[in-house]
């Protein structure tokens, strides 16, 4: 399945907390996100909290761009991605 990085602005922030209540937003985007065929791997959130890179699975932009209104989330900007590991190149010679 293709993987897509999706940046994010949260302008001020962004307003979900760490608790029960967070927990429970969170659920819901990923039922959400299930039901458009996207899987959401992981976010890093920057120290302002004002920008976020997020990590899916997505048959499609298109399926992303469903998810994060159903989601009521930004999408900034979405590049299709390749993983690059490192340990790939374990092993190789010159």
């Amino acid at each position: 399945m293709p993987r897509y990085l999706v940046e994010r602005t949260f302008p001020g922030g962004l307003a979900i907390p760490a608790n029960a209540a967070g927990a429970r937003v969170w659920q819901r985007v990923v039922q959400e996100n299930a039901s458009c065929g996207v899987t959401w791997l992981y976010s890093y959130l920057s120290d302002d909290l004002e920008t976020m890179v997020c990590v899916y699975d997505s048959p499609s932009p298109a399926a992303i761009r469903q998810a994060a209104a159903r989601n009521h989330l930004p999408v900034d900007r979405m590049t299709l991605v390749t993983i690059l590991d490192p340990n790939a190149y374990r092993g190789a010679t010159k």
